[in-house]
This record gives C-alpha cells, structure tokens and sequence, in this order.
C-alpha cells in the first residue's frame, strides 16, 4: 500500500494550496520511491513521460500569444475588416464559420479553432462589428449575447463534425464496444453514420444563427425606442 502515499500527498499538498507542479512531482518521487525504484529509475520515468506528452504543453502558450495579439489590435481589426463587407451580418457570418468549423472538424482538425484561440479574438468580435454595421453601438447585453452565440456555433460544429473523422475517440470507442459484443462494425461506416446527423446539425443551427439578425434587429428596435423615451422623458 505504500505506493499509495503519492495520492496521500496530492491532498494534502493542494489543500494547502502548494505549488501544484511541486505537489506532483513530490508525489511521483515518493511514489517511485515506495515502490521501490531507483533515482535513476525514476528520472527516466519522468523524461520518458514529459517526451511522450510535451505536446500537451502547447496550450499554455495559447494565452500570452493571444493577449499579445489582442494588445497589438487584433480584435480592432477584424472588426475594421468586417467592417468593409458591406453584406456581412452577424448570422450569415456565424453560418460561414459554422461550415468552416464543421468542415475541417470532419478531416481531423480539431485545433483549427476553439475558444481561446478563434472564438474571442476573431469571431466574436467581427461578429459584434458585423452587427454595428447595421444598427450602431451595441449595448453590453446584446455583446455578450452574440459572444454566446459565437461560442455555442464553435461548439457545435466541432461536435458534430469531429463525429465524421473516423480516428475520432468517440468512434473508435464505439468500434471496440461493438468488437467486444461480437458486432462487426468498421470505423470507416460509424463514421459514415454520423454524417446525416452533422448535415441536421448545420441546418438547424444555421437556421437559428439566420433568425439571430431578426433578433438583433429587434432587440436594436426596441432599444432605440426606449433609449429615445428616456430622453424625451
């Protein structure tokens, strides 16, 4: 049981709010160590992991890059640049990067997108300066509803397109259920499946995303009105 003191430590070290990376890499040593590994054992341990996931450690690289480009004006231009398609609205603009999304999600790739890297300091902003061509300044509720709106297009283009890419986790999960449970069923036609699904998906997202003008429009109507009787007022 003595191996077992790593998770021991884990607790202890995050309740009291220790350097997390100093918690764990205590508790693989003391772990390695009740388990009666060498120095040299362990070391090895650790750099064959590190070798084997230090593509994981790519994300952190995601926020200092991204705050670096917001602060050199990234979200400024894509909306100067949206700015200059003079047919471009919030929803046919959502629409084109849910195809885009879904698209690429269905070959396999999965990162050209996402929150952090596309979503905030692209989308959601040529979206924002989509819909101020159209009816001016925006007030903060209705940003933070196209921003959810951008979110939620990412979310379900990747959803339903990573269903088509017969690698996919899901899908080789399936594949092996199926498998254990003397079903034969190849990857390449639970893939093929989930196309019917991702092509509903797009129609009924993209309809809802072409609604969304009509809302902005309205929600801006409404707003105007009563921006006008406070003044009148």
């Amino acid at each position: 049981m003595w191996p077992l003191i790593g998770i021991l430590i884990v607790i202890i070290g995050f309740a009291l709010k220790f350097n997390p990376l100093l918690v764990v890499t205590v508790a693989g040593i003391a772990t390695g160590l009740a388990g009666n590994l060498s120095v040299e054992e362990i070391l090895i341990t650790f750099g064959t992991a590190f070798e084997k996931n230090r593509y994981l450690s790519l994300f952190i690289l995601t926020l200092p890059i991204i705050g670096l480009l917001e602060r050199y004006g990234l979200k400024e231009q894509s909306q100067v640049l949206i700015s200059k398609v003079k047919a471009a609205t919030t929803g046919r603009l959502l629409i084109l990067y849910l195809f885009v999304r879904e698209s690429t999600a269905a070959l396999g790739l999965t990162s050209l997108g996402g929150h952090a890297q596309m979503v905030r300091p692209l989308v959601a902003p040529m979206a924002e300066g989509a819909a101020e061509n159209k009816h001016g300044e925006l007030p903060e509720e209705l940003r933070n509803k196209i921003k959810a709106q951008s979110a939620a297009t990412d979310n379900v283009g990747l959803f339903f397109g990573e269903d088509i890419f017969i690698a996919f986790g899901a899908i080789l999960l399936m594949h092996g259920f199926f498998q254990q449970n003397g079903i034969v069923m190849e990857p390449l036609h639970l893939a093929m499946w989930g196309i019917p699904t991702a092509i509903c998906a797009f129609l009924i997202h993209g309809t809802r995303l072409y609604l969304f003008d009509g809302k902005i429009a309205a929600y801006m109507k409404e707003y105007n009105h009563s921006t006008k009787n406070r003044i009148d007022g």
